[in-house]
């Protein structure tokens, strides 16, 4: 096991790299780079120089950024040529094509992305300000999503095709129509003031005197905020892990050896929670990398959005927006590396639940 963790580990690095390169280069095609917003903004009189009544222009990127090519820049026409230069040295475009590239590679390597181009700060250090509330709003809604989905999944099985099964499928089938995005505006509008109720904040995971309240009340104002976004996070992934759940354990259920085990005698709740649960879970632990990505990166972002939560999404769909690239793959490159560590932890914890299964065996 400890040489095909090793192996698979050796494997993020092809992968990222991958990733990485062909992000780059697509970049190369795309318009609409910060150069020539820059030049765009002065042209039409918005500011008068860098950083003034407009997006600031900060120093070069240290080799994570990515431009937009060696073309003719079409916003320049009426611009000293003097001055394109200038804007294309600030912003680290004045360099060749494969120097940006190995230079961007190497900073990746030492994890080194860069300032970002708009925002005065260091990439990493708005990753590790907006990481840990997607991860408080990733755990949490991971964790409510098992507690509910795990249990009412083989409820349902053991009690297929009764009414207790029907209604509740009736209720998952609902929940799994109504976007998280939608759901959350509902939640909004019921809620937070937004017509009935003004129950829960509207934005934010704390409040603004929150550093002032004692240990008790902070636990309070943190459970109060993140009530309206973890719930509408959880709807999409609860119907669909109760379903999976469900037909993981009926598919074990029907399999011969819960048959013998029942002609022997054995008790239902160990014939269930002693073999079928080991054998069903299978299927549940495998799909745990996908679901958690899920809700941590592409079920987030939206919610984040919404509920005006300072999160990684947030951070990469306003990076995307103002193309600021090196916060673009910045994050991306921890979205990857995340998501792949995850598909590492899914196989041990495989050989945990099912100790027959041999990931050294693949060869």
């Amino acid at each position: 096991m400890i040489s095909y963790i090793l192996r698979r580990l050796l494997l993020l690095i092809p992968t990222l790299w991958a990733i990485i390169t062909l992000n780059f280069f697509i970049v190369q095609i795309a318009p609409g780079g910060p150069v020539d917003q820059a030049i765009a903004t002065i042209e039409l009189g918005h500011q008068s120089g860098f950083g003034a009544g407009g997006p600031s222009l900060t120093g070069p990127e240290k080799g994570g950024l990515l431009p937009t090519g060696d073309r003719q820049y079409q916003g320049s026409r009426g611009l000293d040529p003097e001055v394109i230069e200038a804007i294309k040295k600030r912003f680290g475009f004045d360099k060749p094509l494969h120097e940006r590239y190995f230079d961007m590679l190497w900073s990746y390597i030492r994890f080194d992305f860069g300032d970002s181009l708009f925002r005065g700060s260091s990439v990493m250090g708005l990753i590790k300000q907006s990481l840990p509330v997607s991860i408080t709003l990733g755990l949490w809604s991971m964790l409510i999503t098992y507690l509910i989905s795990i249990p009412l999944g083989i409820k349902k099985a053991v009690r297929s095709g009764s009414s207790f099964d029907v209604w509740t499928s009736s209720m998952i089938i609902v929940g799994y129509a109504i976007p998280s995005f939608l759901f959350a505006v509902l939640l909004i509008i019921i809620f937070a003031g937004g017509g009935y109720l003004d129950w829960f904040p509207l934005r934010g995971l704390t409040s603004n005197n929150f550093d002032s309240l004692p240990w008790y009340g902070k636990v309070t104002d943190y459970l109060w905020h993140i009530v309206l976004p973890v719930t509408a996070t959880v709807i999409g992934g609860f119907a669909t892990l109760t379903m999976l759940t469900k037909n993981s354990f009926m598919d074990e259920i029907h399999k011969q050896y819960v048959i013998t085990a029942r002609a022997n005698g054995l008790e239902e709740k160990r014939i269930l929670y002693g073999h079928v649960f080991r054998n069903a879970m299978l299927l549940v632990i495998a799909s745990f990398p996908a679901t958690f990505i899920g809700m941590f990166f592409t079920g987030s972002l939206l919610i984040e959005v919404i509920f005006s939560l300072n999160g990684l999404g947030l951070l990469g769909y306003d990076a995307t927006l103002q193309r600021d690239y090196p916060v673009m793959f910045g994050t991306l490159y921890i979205f990857t590396l995340i998501g792949l560590l995850l598909n590492i932890i899914s196989d041990i914890t495989y050989t945990l639940v099912d100790p027959r299964i041999d990931f050294e065996a693949r060869g």
